[in-house]
């Protein structure tokens, strides 16, 4: 069986190179040990050159990363504008920041169409199909009506909205109309599915029975997948971190002092302003905590080109500029910001360092910083997690201590309990949150999709680890 992963970027090679998201996070280990194939567009230069009909590709593990070049002339308006301007904002409850055209969406179909025509050569006897994220929600059906008859399965990253906010969306109706041409479509948590299922009802006329629906395009299957981590992988990258120099650096820098950390793209949905001013007002409440903790926001840069992601970089600039002028001292910096991609042994190393990891998104589908900083920690002396109940993780990590991304003080609380807590309390959190992480790794997330997606078709269960061929 032939297992092909589809999503808009392709991961690098590089094994400890820069991760920029959720779905390169999950796609990485699983392509690189199940040998699937992973097809998408060519990464930072996409759409700068003419569109390319033939495919390039190079080794990843076991597995084989196949790119194409998008068409020049749609590419950005697809990008930078349907799927960011409009689905993006649409997805994480922002529908005040929709900003499109009839062009974009125009671009963002004829995209769609691209790849479909590109994957046609993958179209055989042992192919199965696996769409990820926003980017694709129509090319089901475009694959379809291009006579591809093999398992076709979606998997969402992003949360599902409600109806309200869906159906601000430009064409809505007609991109979830293209999506029922999938045999299976998978979600984060079952509260998105339920959106899912609510938007059906309402907007389509559709029922959905037994998690099922049937359509002009046949039986499509609705599921929940939460995306996992391999928890030993990466608590033995984070071991092997503490001998690096720029993690020796960050703890040189701290001069004793504890640590809060925040690792996030550079994105609206992620509550950092909220953030930085609950870190600025904790200090208020508790003065004690001045020149004794610092906070570092890893903040890597995104979508630079979308007037909405500037202005959040330039706030983020002055808030940070303003904190830290207001309780700086001789030998203490309050906040360390850092604008750019750091490499994943780094990242390990500053969660194992870190006394509190502060996730608080305002909404997302899952966020693995949350549990990769639980699986960073020294069991012997764990951080305490401080997550928004709005990341899919708080559903699984309830043993952190859970805020409201936008109540300022309430995190502000939290944060004190934080640093304050006993170390007891702190490795019982730690120990619960742990053994729920290893209950739903990254392989089982990986061969449960593909498993459910093949019984959906009706064909030969697949196995995440059998080997396979590319053929182009």
């Amino acid at each position: 069986m032939s297992v092909v992963v589809v999503s808009n970027r392709v991961g690098g090679v590089n094994a400890d190179g820069p991760i920029t998201g959720g779905l390169a996070a999950a796609l990485i280990p699983m392509v690189s040990s199940a040998g699937a194939i992973w097809v998408g567009y060519s990464s930072e230069d996409a759409g700068t050159h003419p569109a390319r009909a033939a495919l390039e590709s190079q080794t990843l593990g076991a597995g084989t990363i196949v790119t194409v070049e998008p068409p020049r002339q749609h590419y950005r308006s697809y990008y930078d504008g349907f799927a960011n301007s409009a689905l993006w904002p649409v997805l994480h409850a922002r529908t005040d920041l929709i900003d499109v055209t009839a062009e974009h969406y125009a671009s963002y179909r004829e995209v769609n169409a691209f790849m479909a025509r590109a994957l046609l050569r993958f179209n055989e006897a042992d192919g199965i199909f696996w769409i990820h994220d926003y980017h694709f929600l129509p090319l089901g059906g475009e694959m379809r009506r291009l006579g591809i008859g093999r398992p076709i399965g979606f998997f969402l990253h992003t949360p599902w909205p409600e109806i309200r906010c869906m159906s601000a969306l430009p064409h809505h109706r007609d991109i979830v109309r293209e999506m029922l041409a999938y045999d299976l479509i998978g979600f984060q948590t079952a509260e998105d599915r339920r959106s899912f299922e609510n938007y059906l009802r309402h907007e389509l006329d559709v029922t959905v029975q037994s998690d099922a629906i049937i359509s002009e395009w046949g039986r499509t299957q609705l599921a929940t997948f939460p995306v996992g981590i391999d928890v030993d992988v990466f608590a033995a990258r984070a071991r092997g971190a503490m001998e690096r120099p720029d993690v020796s650096q960050l703890r040189t820098r701290l001069r004793g002092s504890k640590l809060v950390l925040g690792v996030d793209r550079l994105d609206y949905s992620k509550g950092l302003t909220a953030r930085l001013r609950a870190f600025d007002r904790m200090l208020d409440i508790e003065p004690s905590l001045k020149c004794a903790v610092s906070f570092l926001q890893v903040a890597a840069p995104s979508r630079t080109n979308i007037r909405a992601y500037r202005e959040l970089k330039a706030d983020l600039d002055a808030l940070v500029a303003k904190i830290n002028g207001r309780h700086q001292h001789a030998e203490w910096t309050p906040i360390h910001y850092v604008n750019q991609e750091l490499s994943q042994s780094a990242l390990a190393g500053f969660y194992r360092i870190a006394q509190v990891g502060l996730v608080t998104p305002f909404h997302d589908g899952m966020n693995l910083v949350a549990k990769e900083f639980v699986a960073a920690q020294n069991p012997a002396d764990p951080g305490v997690l401080v997550l928004s109940t709005f990341a899919g993780a708080a559903q699984e990590l309830d043993a952190a201590l859970l805020v409201s991304p936008h109540d300022v003080d309430d995190i502000a609380r939290q944060l004190v309990k934080a640093l304050t807590m006993s170390i007891e309390e702190r490795r019982e959190r730690w120990q619960q949150m742990v053994t729920k992480l290893r209950r739903r790794s990254l392989q089982s997330w990986f061969s449960s999709f593909l498993h459910t997606l093949s019984e959906a078709h009706g064909t030969a269960p697949v196995l995440a680890g059998q080997p396979n061929v590319l053929r182009c």
